[in-house]
């Protein structure tokens, strides 16, 4: 558990030094590795196959909306479709995917470091993901549950199900949030690189350790909530049953107290990636960084005051409603001068648009109307008409999917070579690409203006004038299907060939491409000594790693 990073080479793996880590060990070996670049491939797969359930469930949520009345399901079965929908992609997807993936593979390597500062700890949070979701799919199996993936009271305290069950898992996947969380802070401020100060650092360690704060501190918050509503349910005890003394709406409190930083959690790391992409994808130096890097830290910060937001018409008093409104306006500044900069830094740029690029652009068009939407459900006055209608449920997946999901996409190509050593069919990617871009607007956009027409959100049936748009939004959902089944095609096909991977493909100035593709097992043959800063592209290249060719 110790501070790795002065491990001598004569006390490393010996022989097994300059192997690279994919093929250093056995099974076994991985399953019970402390190297933070197995632990990230491992929560990859991981998530990805979880990424699939998801899936597969939107597709059947979406198939059965393609005409009123019943289509492929009953109602009971549609409610339990939709819940396990929300709760996997949230909790088991989107949550976990750039911070536990691609932050455990990339973090250490960026800051010039052997390994996470806990590496033991990181296996450790990596087996409570896995117990969290064998539990989560215990409780599908056995039933599955209908409550929404917010478990909202009263309901989720009385109906039947193995609710306790399904927030449970919930409840331990929480832990592993923190302990990475945890991991994370450590590592950036005990494990950089010599010469690498705080504004030296990638804007991507920034990002991971905005993240990790609010992980630390938000994620307890919800386990408590789960854990009182598991208690109540099991054992009666009145904290949100009216009957019992308690109060249905202190749940929502508390768990949008913890659920709407838990938004940051899933978009902060996403544009920590697109402020890596953008600037080498560009071969420009990054645009206003350090107004960026305390964006970060400011999003991070609001985000703990703006739950209100989600509780307009619960009930709150006027001036609780126009103090949130105002706060929620408040975090569109930060966001905002992360888009600015990030346009900024392309203008002039060599741009090159492979596939991590193109993910970058559609993440700003996603993005923009993610955000310009919100804008209309943090004003009091529209919100009454707009809440608990589609046009949320479009606005929540161009925020979460169409920008956190697609920023993950951007990661994945960008760091897939130095993750495995191959290089993927680009002209496979473009296509992919496409359609994902295609098929998510087709999917959503309609479901602003079903929203904004009246359709409430959850329901199993709807009035035949809303026919012709969720037709359109369900062809769509086939069109993002098709882009993500050419993507799982071309990466899985790259796996089969030789590695054929530059060291940096990509001609990036971070250390995590200052090192082999795939990395030795150490990461580096010698601790790195930063040179430069990590976007100095208008300087000429100069090595921070001892025996680097670009």
């Amino acid at each position: 558990m110790a501070d790795i990073v002065a491990t001598p080479k004569s006390q490393s793996h010996g022989d097994h030094y300059d192997v690279d880590y994919l093929n250093d060990g056995s099974l076994l070996s991985w399953l019970t590795t402390v190297d933070h670049k197995k632990l990230g491939v491992m929560y990859l797969w991981s998530i990805l196959f979880m990424f699939f359930l998801g899936g597969v469930f939107a597709l059947l949520v979406r198939l059965e909306l393609m005409n009123p009345g019943q289509t492929i399901m009953t109602a009971e079965q549609y409610n339990k479709a939709f819940t396990l929908h929300g709760a996997i992609m949230v909790f088991l997807v989107i949550i976990p995917s750039i911070p536990a993936a691609l932050g455990n593979f990339a973090l250490p390597l960026m800051l010039g470091a052997k390994d996470v500062a806990f590496p033991r700890l990181n296996l450790l949070s990596f087996w409570i993901y896995v117990t969290g979701a064998i539990i989560a799919t215990v409780a599908m199996v056995t039933g599955g549950v209908d409550t929404g993936w917010t478990f909202y009271t009263p309901y989720s305290t009385t109906t039947d199900g193995p609710v306790a069950l399904m927030t449970f898992a919930a409840f331990v996947l929480g832990f592993s949030s923190i302990l990475t969380g945890v991991n994370f802070v450590a590592t950036v401020h005990k494990l950089r690189a010599p010469g690498m100060g705080w504004f030296k650092m990638p804007l991507f360690v920034w990002g991971i350790y905005a993240t990790a704060i609010i992980q630390v501190l938000a994620t307890p918050v919800l386990a408590i909530t789960l854990l009182l509503l598991i208690f109540e349910r099991l054992f009666g005890v009145g904290v949100f049953d009216p009957k019992l003394g308690g109060d249905p709406v202190l749940f929502q409190h508390f768990f949008w107290f913890y659920s709407h930083p838990a938004v940051y959690i899933m978009i902060l790391p996403g544009m920590a990636i697109i402020s890596e992409v953008i600037p080498t994808m560009s071969q420009k130096v990054f645009f206003g960084y350090k107004a960026t890097a305390f964006s970060s830290v400011a999003i991070a910060i609001v985000s703990f005051v703006v739950w209100g937001h989600h509780m307009f018409t619960s009930g709150q008093s006027q001036l609780a409603g126009a103090i949130f409104s105002f706060l929620t306006f408040l975090v569109g500044i930060p966001s905002a001068i992360k888009v600015f900069n990030w346009i900024t830094t392309m203008y002039k740029g060599s741009i090159s648009l492979a596939a991590p690029m193109l993910y970058a652009l559609m993440f700003l068009i996603l993005f923009g109307i993610g955000g310009l939407t919100g804008i209309f459900l943090g004003t009091m006055s529209v919100d009454i008409h707009l809440h608990d209608t589609y046009f949320v449920v479009a606005h929540f997946h161009y925020v979460m999917m169409g920008s956190t999901l697609i920023a993950f996409l951007a990661g994945l190509h960008f760091w897939w070579p130095k993750m495995f050593g191959r290089m993927y069919n680009e002209r496979a990617a473009q296509i992919a690409a496409f359609f994902v871009f295609i098929g998510f607007n087709a999917t959503f956009l309609p479901q602003f203006l079903l929203g904004s027409r009246g359709m409430p959100r959850r329901y199993y049936d709807y009035l035949p004038e809303f026919t012709p748009l969720h037709q359109v939004s369900t062809v769509g959902s086939w069109l993002l299907g098709l882009g993500f089944v050419i993507m799982a095609g071309y990466l899985f096909a790259s796996l089969r060939k030789k590695m054929d991977a530059p060291s940096n493909p990509w001609h990036a100035r971070t250390l995590d491409w200052q090192t082999s593709s795939p990395p030795i097992t150490h990461n580096f043959h010698e601790i790195p000594v930063l040179k430069q800063g990590p976007y100095d592209y208008f300087k000429p290249f100069e090595p921070s790693v001892e025996g680097y060719h670009e």
